[in-house]
């Protein structure tokens, strides 16, 4: 049942009276409970602004998630591109008190007074509330007829806000805040966030929209206005905590799909390599000297000239036989990614069918110049468009193209400027049509429609395969795209490393789990101040990186890149060197955790978890965690302490306009470092280096020397840790460490599958329950459950209690308890 009140004033107004009567007529109202299976709850209200009416539709989704429809009142019908699901049954509860219709779930309540909703949960507190609505007539343009349109919701002064998208501002609570949202190579946006009190907001809509948020320790107003809406739509979960909301906001827009087990390995890439020999030689360096890598990364003119751009094809003639390349990678246990872009070059197949159809957008777009060199000859255009992503016809055609290299054997795609770049572009050129309206309508949807076409695209034609999407730009709802979504061509330094830690952190806070940045920085020339790929040799650029390294061990894809100098690991010294052997330690220690990031990935699927966790996700009691935004969890279990400012050198680049003579002046790596961390409140902490037992609730001076950065483990944890490997693979972990931190009860699940494929979907994998009890000081390793091709069936455990014993044990799939 919908109820939608079209009219003016008082009109509106008498419809609602008689509306409001007859429902206190129906069933005793007060007391009635409705089961509508796809309105749960219809809002009879009208919202009066001069002399026009809005109608507005309250609509439970499920008991914690509830969509706000507000329009003229002429029944618009809208098709979501974010939001996959359908309203559930939901039994809701109306009741009325004076002015106010009060609908009831068993998660939250709704408040409806004179056209304003409260949302409370359901011991009655209030939540958050809405305040002013506008909506401004269009009057021109392709969009004439429709509003910008805008909502503002009530902020207590101590919440805190997260979420909202990729902001390279340094926040993690991102309070004081006032841009305009649309994408770019460098911050994202969702349209979606969620505060410390257990509640998100999603705003349906995909023009550019500005944001603004109170100041710190302000009570004010959040505000959202869109350039452009036909409604306003948005969706509001109560998840109760962090957890909630996201698994809200997944229901919603979608789940994440499974990675391949290899794309949780290192991978390796530069900007870029020239020729198929440069790619193979980083494979077989590696190989050669034992540094355990899973990915090499193809950036871009493999396809030759800027007017051959993203052909899709190796039309450059310094990759001759690419087919031996992509097997060559793959007979060295590695796999292959490539780079491809959302544009297409005058001379590309794709670019002469998208034209000859109309799909191809108008304005200008990255690369300017036709010719390769740099700076670009702007007077030799380069004629290169993006496609019209929004046009089911335009994707199918990019898939075609795509094809090509998908039946070579390339393992995963790089969809870089996916934001789309945009240069100069112009409001006449905002206002252009595409496939589903104005551009400026749809243009924050920009990465989640060309993302969704290369994977539903894969997905139609191939199931052995999973799907792998790292990409520069992303919207609400890309999880569901098995994309991970990379913080853009940032700058190398360490303002630039710090930002990386709340940006990643408030990313996995709008339900996308999977995100990465460039390890080291993108742009990174100015630490060569003694000539070319000298930075490799600086030790101001060497602790940076370093330092970036080991952040990057913990983030959900460990990915070195970037321009200007190179950043294979054998640059920077041999083993020996402190440098170098820092390095390699950090990838060796990714490769050690492998069977602990494999396990939380299929809690991230199954269980709507999350990789990267901000403090307050675990530990909400403790305050000082609300806006920490210098330390992270990983999993459940292990606190991350990456060290964001230099111990060793000078944080202030020595520049240079000319090349220098000589070497850099000499570093003692070798001295002891400290560095101040926080243990948050509420659990009790193990230094993962020394064991040593500390205290949760206390900032403490902790050693940092250049190997490695400080890490803990909670007490109450068990850690399923790896042999050393090659390859993510490499043994199928039939010897695996079971390391358990006493203090608490704990358990774990340890799943294994295939590694690749689709088959866990059709239920073929296992899980092995891990359970510890401290009193007894017991570990039950559960019989495992499931099966899978390959699986291994039997396999030693090595079980470590740190502070006590350990104790090999054969498993055959039987439950053990090990005392």
């Amino acid at each position: 049942m919908t109820l939608m009140l079209p009219g003016t004033g008082d009109a509106c107004s008498e419809s609602l009276r008689s509306f409001r009567r007859y429902l206190l007529n129906y069933n005793h109202f007060t007391h009635s409970v409705m089961n509508i299976r796809h309105y749960a709850a219809i809002l009879l209200a009208v919202l009066l602004s001069g002399s026009s009416a809005y109608a507005q539709k309250v609509e439970f989704y499920t008991p914690g998630t509830v969509r706000i429809v507000r329009d003229k009142g002429d029944s618009y019908q809208k098709t979501s591109l974010s939001v996959t699901a359908k309203p559930q049954d939901v039994k809701v509860s109306v009741s009325r008190r004076g002015d106010a219709t009060i609908y009831r779930t068993s998660a939250m309540s709704v408040r409806v007074e004179n056209g304003t909703v409260t949302f409370l949960d359901n011991r009655g507190r209030v939540l958050t509330r809405e305040g002013e609505s506008s909506f401004t007539p269009i009057t021109q343009g392709p969009d004439k007829g429709s509003y910008r349109v805008g909502q503002t919701f009530s902020v207590e002064a101590d919440e805190g806000i997260y979420g909202i998208g990729m902001l390279q501002n340094g926040k993690m609570s991102l309070r004081g805040e006032d841009r305009r949202m649309e994408q770019s190579n460098l911050e994202d946006f969702a349209h979606f966030y969620q505060t410390i009190k257990g509640y998100g907001i999603f705003w349906d809509n995909y023009s550019p929209t500005r944001l603004v948020t109170p100041e710190a320790g302000a009570e004010g107003y959040l505000a959202l206005e869109s350039e452009v809406g036909d409604c306003i739509d948005y969706y509001f979960i109560y998840g109760g905590d962090a957890d909630g909301v996201i698994a809200g906001m997944r229901e919603l827009t979608g789940q994440v799909p499974m990675f391949p087990l290899w794309t949780y390995g290192f991978h390796q890439c530069r900007e870029r390599y020239k020729s198929q020999d440069e790619l193979l030689e980083v494979v077989h360096k590696y190989r050669e000297l034992g540094i355990p890598f899973d990915g090499i990364i193809q950036d871009w003119q493999y396809w030759g000239g800027n007017y051959n751009w993203n052909a899709m094809e190796f039309l450059n003639p310094e990759f001759p036989r690419p087919q031996q390349m992509i097997d060559e990678v793959h007979r060295q246990n590695a796999h292959m990614s490539i780079s491809i872009w959302a544009s297409f070059g005058p001379e590309t197949k794709a670019f002469k069918e998208l034209n000859q159809k109309g799909l191809l957008l108008d304005f200008k777009t990255w690369p300017e110049s036709g010719l390769t060199q740099w700076p670009p000859r702007r007077d030799y255009p380069s004629g290169v468009r993006c496609y019209d992503v929004y046009s089911k016809e335009a994707r199918d055609i990019y898939w075609k193209n795509l094809l090509r290299l998908h039946e070579m054997g390339i393992d995963a795609w790089w969809m870089d400027s996916t934001d789309p770049d945009q240069i100069d572009i112009t409001e006449a050129q905002m206002d252009q049509l595409t496939a589903m309206g104005s551009y400026r309508r749809v243009r924050n949807a920009f990465p989640l429609m060309t993302v969704g076409g290369v994977y539903d695209s894969q997905r139609a034609i191939d199931d052995s395969k999973r799907v792998f999407i790292l990409t520069r730009s992303y919207f609400a709802g890309q999880q569901r795209y098995g994309a991970n979504t990379w913080s853009g061509d940032t700058g190398s330094s360490w303002n630039t490393f710090r930002a990386q830690v709340p940006l990643c952190l408030n990313y996995t806070l709008t339900a996308n789990p999977n995100v990465n940045a460039d390890i080291g920085g993108f742009f990174a020339s100015s630490y060569s101040t003694r000539g070319f790929n000298s930075a490799t040799r600086n030790p101001q650029f060497q602790e940076l990186y370093v330092r970036w390294m080991q952040f990057g061990a913990f983030t959900p894809m460990m990915r070195s890149h970037g321009a200007d100098i190179y950043r294979e690991l054998y640059y920077f010294g041999k083993e020996g060197d402190p440098v170098y052997d820092a390095l390699v330690d950090a990838v060796k220690l990714r490769y050690r955790f492998l069977p602990y990031i494999y396990s939380q990935s299929w809690q991230v699927t199954s269980n709507d978890d999350s990789f990267m966790r901000a403090l307050f996700m675990d530990f909400k009691e403790d305050r000082n965690t609300w806006d920490n935004n210098r330390e992270y969890l990983f999993g459940h279990n292990v606190l991350v302490c990456p060290v964001l400012d230099p111990l060793y050198t000078e944080e202030k680049v020595a520049r240079s306009r000319q090349p220098l003579e000589g070497d850099y002046p000499a570093v003692d790596w070798s001295r002891e470092q400290n560095y101040e961390v926080y243990l948050p409140a509420g659990a009790d902490w193990y230094d993962y280096w020394t064991g040593a037992l500390i205290k949760g609730g206390r900032s403490l001076k902790a050693s940092a020397p250049l190997s490695h950065c400080p890490l803990y483990i909670k007490a109450g944890s068990i850690l399923p840790l790896g042999p050393a490997v090659q390859y993510a693979n490499e043994n199928r972990y039939q010897d695996i460490d079971i390391v358990v931190y006493p203090g608490a009860d704990a358990s774990f699940t340890l799943y294994e599958d295939e590694g690749d494929s689709y088959n866990y979907e059709k239920g073929a994998y296992s899980t092995i329950e891990l359970k510890w009890n401290d009193r007894s000081r017991t570990l039950t390793i559960g019989g495992r459950k499931g099966s899978f091709e390959g699986m291994p069936l039997e396999r030693t455990f090595n079980v470590k209690v740190v502070g006590g014993g350990e104790q090999s044990v054969r498993y055959d799939g039987s439950a053990v308890t090990v005392r």
